[in-house]
């Protein structure tokens, strides 16, 4: 135990500030990025649209509201309840088949009065604790073949196919990504990824049998992008459009012609990168991206410094979740990728998305405080 400075001072002194810092300005940028995107609804009737910035303010403040409660209490009473964690989050997805609405074909979201919220993405941070808690309660320090990682992916496909079954491809990819990532640092034997990656294709091929139409649809506009530009190529074509039209320097704030004049779907959730790319040019994107990279690899340092294993993959496991969406919502806006529904984190407008990102944050936030050694604010292991 620490003496000398009250535990308010030790609190201060240990917080991780690049990493606060870095996260702030990611979430101005996004606010302000919002209300842009939101502008061309002022005064229409759609006028609640315009309102969305008001709103992912408030999604911010409950998000940092609960994210300090997370990083006040020492991980490691989180790693004791990681498996009824999970428990509740596998609980969640199977209630959505219940109580869900349906919105534009999908069921995601479930309502409670005038609560909404999506089980699926709470479920990705669900899964990252599972898996931290069965690592490091199997400590072993040989490299691993595929059959000792079992039982991480049954406890990964688990909650992927239930989300592919509402259906939402690009979150089950996500939790699939965030397995693979996790996997990537537990030494796993050549010979396992070898293995793995000659039978990889044979399981796509399968998957591509059960693939929706409007799934097989966007891979198609993918691959041909000019086939169908009003219909399943019409978001990516004007995306890249948007993105072109910035240049070097950018339009101006709330000068990009593609999102004014509503060329831009979904520019508030899945496109709102297209939005500052148009208004801030090459030179913003740069900045923006240099932010995402940043915390991406400041979640690898401060896996390398955690005290224990579970910290250590928590920290990998939140940081391969801000890596995987920020590369496929932008790669999907740019072209690179075919489009799938995927939130720009703190950027894309949504109270889920947004609450699952700043716990995110706080669970490194957490990992990092507490690789000094005495330091606990809730307790002590």
């Amino acid at each position: 135990m620490m003496l000398g400075k009250p535990l308010s001072a030790r609190a201060r002194d240990h917080i991780d500030w690049p990493l606060f810092i870095c996260v702030a300005l990611i979430a101005v940028l996004g606010v302000v990025n919002l209300y842009s995107a939101t502008s061309v609804y002022f005064g229409t009737a759609r006028s609640r649209l315009s309102e969305f910035y008001i709103n992912q303010v408030y999604w911010l403040a409950i998000g940092g509201v609960a994210g300090a409660l997370v990083a006040a209490v020492d991980y490691r009473h989180i790693e004791r309840f990681g498996y009824l964690i999970y428990t509740l989050g596998v609980s969640s997805l199977i209630l959505v088949f219940v109580l869900a609405r349906d919105v534009r074909g999908a069921a995601r979201w479930i309502n409670i009065g005038s609560f909404t919220f999506q089980p699926s993405e709470f479920m990705k941070l669900c899964l990252i604790i599972a898996l931290a808690k069965y690592l490091h309660d199997d400590p072993r320090n040989e490299e691993r073949n595929l059959r000792d990682l079992a039982i991480p992916a049954v406890l990964t496909l688990v909650p992927t196919l239930l989300i592919a079954r509402q259906p939402d491809l690009g979150t089950s990819l996500v939790l699939v990504l965030i397995f693979l990532s996790i996997a990537a640092i537990t030494r796993v034997k050549g010979r396992s990824v070898l293995s793995f990656l000659a039978v990889a294709p044979l399981v796509g091929a399968m998957l591509w049998q059960y693939a929706l139409p409007y799934q097989r649809a966007r891979v198609y506009s993918f691959l041909d992008p000019e086939a169908d530009l009003s219909g399943t190529g019409f978001h990516a074509y004007h995306a890249r459009v948007a993105i072109g039209n910035g240049g070097l320097l950018g339009q101006g704030f709330m000068e990009g012609m593609q999102n004014q004049y509503r060329f831009l779907p979904d520019q508030y959730t899945d496109f709102p990168y297209p939005v500052f790319a148009e208004e801030w040019g090459f030179l913003g994107t740069l900045v923006l991206l240099g932010l995402y990279g940043f915390l991406v690899v400041w979640s690898i340092r401060i896996a390398s410094l955690a005290r224990d294993r579970f910290g250590a993959v928590v920290a990998v496991g939140c940081g391969a979740l801000i890596f995987w969406h920020t590369i496929i919502n932008m790669g999907m806006a740019s072209g690179m990728l075919p489009v799938v529904g995927m939130t720009l984190p703190l950027f894309s407008y949504g109270g889920s998305s947004v609450t699952t990102v700043c716990l995110a944050i706080a669970l490194l936030m957490n990992v990092s405080m507490r690789r000094y050694a005495g330091f606990s604010t809730i307790g002590r292991v």
